[in-house]
């Protein structure tokens, strides 16, 4: 296992992260994604540190609060301690009317200065902690104005309830204002993104790579395997079994005939390697630059061991420009207009590095 900084900070986290996503059950959509409960979320949380993970990543809407619940009680259980263990957590959305921390009141969502005051103090209840390490808002709020909300999240740090900050699903242009404002107010940034991306998913490619690059924020990956679409289980031609997560909820969207045609070509080279499919599509995410940490959820320990296994795949050059080739995203504007104009600039610095 490796580790590496959390964007432009001293912070190690492990190149995988332990996703809570399948802890507890509660609600219709997240029973589907798993109902795991206390044995068997001590079980997978136990495996995953004994396997070198020491990131843990869950959220307040899991469940309606019952995964943050359930994970708090894991480290309890298995007497980890606090400084071996880094927890990420989000606000964002609504706990639900049967969670005993909050009420299911107007304002119990959003990116609010209420909302995330009060979401703050019951993850910590339910976590069992008296500090998160990473807290991140879940989605962008259009009714909030970005300045109230990154005011608040630096609150937050100086009163030390939470380390570091990171946010989730905003486009470019909004983690871009808010780190300009952060910047001018001298307030504690954000440092990290959390976002879907796979090698059947690429756009964020486009905007967002690039943005993290310049300025230096970590890239935590959610759904590297597209909601198991990537595993390998399925082919071009069948359907979904009964109680795979894909035939209930049908999530994350993804172009059915390119995602097919990545997992041809990945389907060959974990043949070659004697690896799962699943695996091979770990390993590609751990192979680009961006990447931090990827997020890997489970329903039983064989799961999580083949996913654990995936840091050990080396995919050589020729692999990966098969890779590349197969998930290239087709051009579209601006970025076909920048690559040209950009081309003579970039062999200008270039030259000027070989001198």
């Amino acid at each position: 296992m490796r580790y590496r900084n959390l964007g432009n900070t001293g912070l190690f986290v492990s190149e995988l992260c332990l996703g809570t996503m399948t802890f507890g059950g509660n609600g219709e959509m997240w029973s589907q994604i798993g109902n795991l409960q206390q044995a068997d979320a001590d079980r997978l949380v136990g495996r995953a540190l004994d396997a070198g993970i020491n990131f843990i990543d869950t959220a307040d809407v899991y469940s309606q609060g019952q995964s943050e619940v359930i994970t708090g009680q894991a480290l309890r259980n298995l007497g980890v301690a606090r400084d071996d263990v880094v927890v990420a957590t989000k606000v964002f959305g609504p706990t639900g009317t049967d969670d005993p921390y909050r009420s299911s009141g107007v304002n119990n969502r959003g990116a609010s200065r209420y909302h995330i005051m009060e979401g703050v103090k019951a993850s910590l209840k339910r976590l069992q902690l008296d500090h998160i390490d990473l807290y991140q808002i879940h989605g962008f709020d259009p009714a909030t104005p970005i300045e109230e909300t990154v005011r608040a999240l630096h609150t937050l740090v100086e009163h030390g309830h939470v380390r570091y900050l990171g946010v989730s699903n905003w486009a470019a242009w909004q983690i871009m204002k808010a780190l300009g404002i952060a910047r001018q107010n001298g307030w504690h940034r954000f440092e990290s993104l959390q976002a879907y991306y796979t090698v059947a998913g690429r756009d964020l490619e486009r905007e967002i790579v690039p943005l993290l690059e310049n300025e230096k924020l970590g890239l935590m990956v959610w759904s590297p395997l597209a909601g198991g679409l990537l595993s390998g289980k399925y082919t071009r031609d069948g359907e979904a079994q009964a109680g795979d997560r894909r035939a209930t909820f049908d999530f994350p969207p993804v172009d059915r005939e390119r995602g097919f045609d990545c997992i041809d070509t990945m389907r060959e080279i974990a043949d070659t390697k004697g690896v799962s499919v699943a695996r091979i599509a770990l390993a590609w995410l751990l192979h680009q630059r961006a990447v931090t940490s990827v997020i890997v959820g489970a329903r039983r320990l064989d799961q999580l061991d083949d996913n654990i296994a995936a840091t050990e795949v080396r995919l050589d050059e020729d692999e990966l420009d098969r890779l590349d080739q197969v998930s290239a995203l087709p051009p579209e504007y601006p970025g076909w207009m920048l690559d040209r104009q950009g081309d003579y600039r970039r062999g200008q610095m270039s030259a000027s590095r070989q001198r």
